[in-house]
């Protein structure tokens, strides 16, 4: 605060009173108790290590580009994608599910759940992730001639990856529902992406070929480290908060939960990442390391939603078990505010740097400047209702969410499908874009319906709570 201090001193004197409140509101951020000021610490924290790991992610896949040119960097990305999406959904919602309910074991002081929920999480985590291989490669074994030739191997690597994915994402859970920010965002979003660049750039050293390949073996040898040194650090710090005793394993509760969760969150995933997957199905991988650059380059916006995610899931779970819906509504319309706002100031300065950025990946990929504007579009559109979809699951309106994200995930392959064959790339981010927009008004409307008060970033708190008392 000193040196922020210093530097308010130096600004001109008309900009000082507005460094002054911002100060003010840092201040409050980081020195008061509560919820909201606990979730806002969060989010600032989660948004830091957002910022810090788009940035890593960003210079990484240039790094990746430039060793391997645009056609085996274009098999990669597609490989990893489908990857890191099968991973994700082996959980089954498990590492939503824990969010949900360990603030809610802990307010009670409901130790023995907390130790049963965490233990059989990461255990049906690994034994979901080694299915989601063994399937794999019985798919590969009979159905890999129908497979193009380059593309075999990598998968074959990215399979390996599964049951390290899908524990990762259940310690992420864990750490979030602690407010252990760093501990829950650290592992996959920095340390995870340092680590396939350093492997990559070692093999490279000692001669291996500059390839997919390569790339993979390095992805898969960073991904078991990171989850087991993510693993360690958890279950040491778990055991520090929580005593050692016996433990209450609810299963079918918890799963009754989880999967609602994960019909909800698969679909979205599957929202999210369709467009590459379908690029890279219907198009030369030169086209998909053209779409994952602007894609990947859009998504140094993305890093704000999931940070106000991160830290707004927590707080709502929190409220809702105190039965406060007031205090529900300023939640949500504040995550909506922290997430629209930041989004639209990022995403413009991205767009206005779009070229210089594009280029950094090769020469070829400016190409894919047109599709990050258009991609920018949907991104506010989906911005302006923050993190519905989390507040909804927190409420246990899971159910009410899976139509929603069926009816978009469906609209965005059909329209893939209708406009690639015409427009290429081009089509793919106008149905991305147009996807992430029926999404937000279905949130708006589904959030206003279900839990009587209105969500949308320009509404406030004000505005919205009468019309829930009255409902």
């Amino acid at each position: 605060m000193a040196v922020i201090e210093t530097a308010e001193k130096m600004l001109p004197a008309g900009l000082r009173p507005i460094a002054g409140r911002a100060r003010r509101m840092l201040a409050a951020v980081l020195t008061e108790r509560g919820d909201k000021a606990t979730a806002q610490r969060m989010a600032l924290i989660a948004f830091s290590i957002r910022i810090l790991s788009a940035a890593l992610a960003f210079l990484s896949q240039i790094v990746l580009a430039r060793l391997m040119g645009e056609y085996e960097y274009g098999i990669f990305v597609f490989v990893w994608v489908l990857v890191v999406l099968c991973g994700d959904l082996s959980c089954l919602g498990f590492h939503t599910a824990i969010v949900r309910f360990l603030p809610q074991y802990r307010a009670a002081g409901a130790f023995a759940e907390i130790r049963g929920l965490t233990g059989s999480a990461r255990v049906f985590a690994l034994l979901s992730g080694t299915t989601v291989l063994i399937a794999g490669m019985l798919g590969l074994h009979f159905f890999g001639d129908r497979i193009e030739s380059y593309y075999l191997v990598p998968i074959f690597l990215g399979l390996m990856a599964m049951p390290m994915i899908a524990l990762g994402d259940i310690l992420e859970g864990t750490s979030r529902a602690n407010h252990w920010p760093v501990m829950a965002l650290s592992p996959v979003y920095i340390v995870r992406p340092i680590l396939i660049i350093l492997f990559m750039l070692t093999a490279i050293f000692f001669g291996a070929p500059h390839t997919a390949v390569t790339a993979m073996q390095a992805a898969l040898a960073a991904t078991f480290v990171t989850a087991l040194g993510q693993y360690a650090a958890t279950l040491y710090r778990m055991r520090r908060h929580y005593d050692a005793g016996p433990r209450k394993v609810d299963f079918l509760e918890w799963l009754g939960v989880a999967f609602p969760i994960f019909l909800i969150e698969g679909v979205s995933f599957l929202l999210t990442n369709s467009d590459v997957v379908v690029v890279g199905i219907f198009l030369e991988p030169h086209d998909v390391a053209i779409y994952f650059a602007a894609a990947k380059t859009m998504a140094l916006v993305h890093f704000i939603n999931f940070s106000v995610k991160a830290a707004a899931g927590p707080r709502f779970s929190s409220i809702i078990a105190e039965g406060n819906r007031a205090d529900l509504a300023v939640a949500a319309a504040d995550a909506a505010r922290w997430t629209f706002w930041p989004a639209l100031g990022a995403g413009l300065a991205v767009l206005a740097a779009g070229h210089l950025l594009l280029s950094l990946f090769g020469g070829a990929f400016t190409a894919g400047y047109m599709l990050m504007a258009i991609l920018l579009a949907g991104i506010l559109a989906k911005a302006l209702v923050g993190p519905a979809e989390t507040l909804l699951m927190m409420a246990g309106k899971q159910n009410l969410c899976v139509a929603l994200y069926a009816g978009a995930l469906a609209a965005n392959v059909g329209l893939n499908l209708l406009l690639i064959p015409h427009y290429g790339i081009v089509g793919t981010a106008i149905a991305t874009a147009s996807a992430m927009a029926v999404e937000a008004i279905l949130l708006h409307v589904f959030v206003r319906r279900a839990l009587g008060f209105t969500l949308f970033a320009f509404v406030t708190p004000s505005a919205s709570t009468p019309e829930m008392r009255a409902r």
